[in-house]
């Protein structure tokens, strides 16, 4: 079977993005050379990319420009006569115009050496031996004769400025006027304005995909966990920001004035007539503040890509699931949304379940037909059992206390440790519970939620006094993301599963004997099988995925629930240290009948809404207030990259662009059309910044020229060109050093 990128969806998407690239770059370069054209100024040179050593991939002539497309895809340049960017070239430049005009001038010159007036004299700072007389340029001559009067002590005192500029070609850049050249510099930041609104109104045309603002799921131990925010939860109102769209709330959250304060959020949740307002203090300890809502889904599966998880219990069913089926009924009982959906499967993982779905296939058979012509198939799902690796993790100290919970009427804080637990203790409390250990720390969960409901007995590390606690009910379920802990719902506590093998697990069929107790695990990387049935399994892997492990990383559950839902042939390649020993041990995972996986293998739609005009002025609005957002969101995000709020390891380089624009591509087209607009916008206002090298810092000594009647000095000029120049450098040193790994982004 051919690999993932062999593809030719993904060569599409690729080609997509590639020219998207481009014509953000060439709508910046079109802006300056259409603005050059206009002020008459000759350029000599249009590239996209850049031509490093003369090396190019094509090039041709039209007219008095070279066009081309330069082997360094990073930009391009429009190369107008007269202007240099570095100012210790300046001189030369200046020569070299001046040069061009005498070349120019020569046949001219011949013509007239007969006339018997001798030339007029030049400054003395001026090019000598030179003949001036430029008969086009109708402003030379009064120069030259106020020069001529002036004699040698008056042009003593001549600016220099003064005398080149009167020696420049018409048509150089540095012969224009201040306003002029302002203009030229800035005409690349308004087109991509310009480009970023006109594609911005075509994409809302055709209708731009959204994420309503809903709670689609909780990250352990995050704030938004902590508040006790549920699924089903309609985000309405963020800082006193009326909120939509779940980017938005997002967005919202990192660039508030008030994470350390606490954020004020209202909540409308199903089932009560009055909003919730809770007041969250994101997670700053990453690289951007987060409160850890997961973005809505449906109850539909997926429309792209696979229905279920390779090799679960879903995808097993006969007859199967088929890409876009709708849930419509669990066991007889209707399903009219995700959060039915979501408590439904938490709380009968155990058993098999009679799954209705609505299917559109506009085929004929013998399957009931819903109101809408659809037929409905039912469709007998078994327990989904966890794939485990056979090792035991010690247990970490509690994260988080979930506000309201049963562990917070008990008293547990966090920091504290759970030492031992009764899962039935004595009804009379004057007996002492039969204590043992928590076992393993990523079971736990799934232990106490059999006891939801009843009571337990929890003793705490250095406590000597055990905490009677009734479990609540087992209606939600969350998994870990990234390097975050695991929690227990029904008691409303997270914890961290330490980086520490306790012990393997008891006859586990795989090599999990080979890990040593107390070994730490310092590296993991997860591998798909070589052989797969369709590559539609293929682009669902992440083959040679490696995660990190050190005391920041605690990535046991991460490793553990990302092997759901690959295929179970996907292997699992440790690296662990004991002492002084180390060693590598490649585990394959396997099925434990009694753990359940409470989503069986589902995979569903995202929840989206279109956002569209319904006529052409509606989408202009749209766009308007699409590429304004935009323009102000890059502002805001660098104003809190000052103050820290924001991780300079959040950044992204060339290939993080790349990736992102192919994932928009792969979406939809609208989709890649409106994250242009973002992209023109981050272009736009980044080249105007005040740094030297970009539009931004020639607009800065523009002005200066222009409120002190001469440009700046030469040496200051070259000073802060120099800076800006390293600055830049350092900057793309960064972000391709963040893209490519060799700087960690945690």
């Amino acid at each position: 079977m051919a690999a993932g990128w062999l593809d030719p969806w993904f060569w599409i998407a690729v080609l997509e993005v590639s020219v998207a690239l481009g014509l953000v770059i060439f709508v910046h370069e079109l802006g300056h050379f259409a603005v050059a054209k206009l002020c008459g100024v000759k350029c000599e040179k249009f590239y996209l990319g850049f031509d490093i050593a003369g090396w190019k991939l094509c090039k041709f002539r039209w007219g008095e420009t070279e066009y081309g497309i330069g082997i360094l895809p990073l930009g391009g340049y429009v190369k107008m006569l007269g202007q240099e960017d570095n100012p210790a070239r300046l001189r030369e430049e200046i020569e070299r115009a001046k040069q061009k005009q005498a070349d120019a001038e020569a046949p001219k010159a011949s013509s007239l050496s007969q006339d018997p007036s001798p030339p007029a004299p030049l400054p003395a700072s001026g090019a000598r031996g030179e003949r001036s007389g430029r008969g086009s340029s109708s402003e030379d001559a009064p120069g030259q004769a106020e020069a001529a009067k002036a004699g040698p002590s008056r042009g003593d005192r001549f600016e220099v400025e003064a005398a080149q500029r009167a020696l420049f070609d018409p048509r150089s850049y540095l012969a224009q006027s201040v306003p002029r050249r302002m203009a030229i510099i800035s005409a690349g930041v308004v087109m991509n304005l310009v480009f970023a609104f006109v594609v911005a109104v075509i994409a809302f045309q055709m209708g731009v995909p959204q994420r309503p603002c809903r709670v689609g799921g909780l990250m352990p131990g995050q704030a938004a966990w902590q508040q006790d925010m549920r699924v089903g939860d309609q985000i309405t109102e963020v800082d006193g920001k009326r909120i939509e769209k779940f980017r938005d709330m997002q967005e919202a959250v990192r660039l508030s004035d008030n994470v350390r304060q606490g954020i004020p959020i209202v909540v409308h949740r199903p089932g009560l007539e009055e909003p919730l307002t809770f007041t969250v203090k994101p997670d700053s300890s990453g690289l951007l503040p987060m409160i850890g809502i997961v973005s809505p889904w449906t109850t539909s599966l997926q429309k792209k890509g696979l229905p279920c998880s390779p090799g679960s219990a879903a995808a097993k069913c006969q007859p199967g699931f088929e890409l876009g089926d709708q849930i419509v009924q669990i066991d007889g009982q209707p399903i009219d949304g995700y959060r039915q959906l979501h408590a439904y499967l938490a709380a009968h993982r155990d058993g098999p379940i009679q799954v209705t779905v609505r299917r559109s296939t506009g085929r004929q058979g013998d399957r009931p037909e819903s109101a809408d012509g659809a037929e409905q198939v039912t469709i007998k799902v078994a327990p989904n059992p966890i794939r485990g690796l056979g090792l035991v993790m010690k247990m970490g100290e509690i994260s988080a206390v979930r506000v309201g919970s049963p562990a917070e009427g008990a008293g547990i804080k966090p920091g504290d440790k759970l030492s031992k637990i009764d899962l039935q203790p004595p009804a009379d409390r004057r007996q002492p519970p039969s204590f043992v250990s928590p076992g393993d720390p990523m079971t736990l969960p799934d232990r106490l939620r059999r006891r939801a409901g009843q009571w337990i007995a929890l003793l705490l590390e250095g406590d000597d006094r055990p905490k009677y606690v009734r479990l609540g009910s087992a209606d939600r379920y969350e998994e870990p993301l990234d390097d975050g802990p695991i929690s227990v719902p029904e008691l409303g506590v997270a914890y961290w599963v330490l980086n520490q093998v306790d012990h393997a697990v008891e006859g586990a069929p795989n090599r999990a004997a080979d890990v040593p107790a107390g070994a730490e695990i310092v590296g993991a990387e997860i591998i798909a099988p070589e052989e797969q049935s369709s590559l539609e399994q293929k682009l669902e892997q992440r083959s040679g995925v490696e995660v990190e492990f050190d005391e920041e990383h605690r990535n046991w559950p991460l490793v553990l629930y990302t092997i759901q839902h690959l295929l179970p042939a996907t292997e699992v390649k440790l690296e662990w240290v004991k002492g002084e020993e180390e060693g590598t041990t490649t585990l394959q995972p396997y099925a434990v009948d009694d753990w359940p996986n409470p989503d069986r293998g589902l995979l569903l739609q995202p929840l989206e809404f279109i956002q569209q005009g319904e006529a052409l002025g509606d989408s202009v609005r749209l766009a308007a207030g699409e590429t304004t957002h935009a323009t102000l969101l890059v502002y805001r995000t660098l104003q809190k990259l000052g103050t820290g709020q924001v991780s300079p390891r959040a950044l992204g380089g060339p290939i993080s662009i790349f990736t992102w624009l192919k994932l928009a591509a792969e979406q939809s087209f609208p989709e890649l059309l409106i994250t242009l607009t973002l992209l023109s916008a981050n272009l736009a206002v980044l080249n105007f910044l005040p740094i030297p090298v970009l539009d931004g810092g020639h607009m800065v000594f523009l002005a200066w020229e222009a409120v002190r009647g001469k440009p700046a000095d030469e040496r200051v000029q070259l000073v802060l060109t120099y800076l800006g120049l390293i600055l830049i450098l350092a900057l793309m040193v960064w972000v391709t050093g963040l893209d490519i790994k060799l700087i960690p982004r945690h």
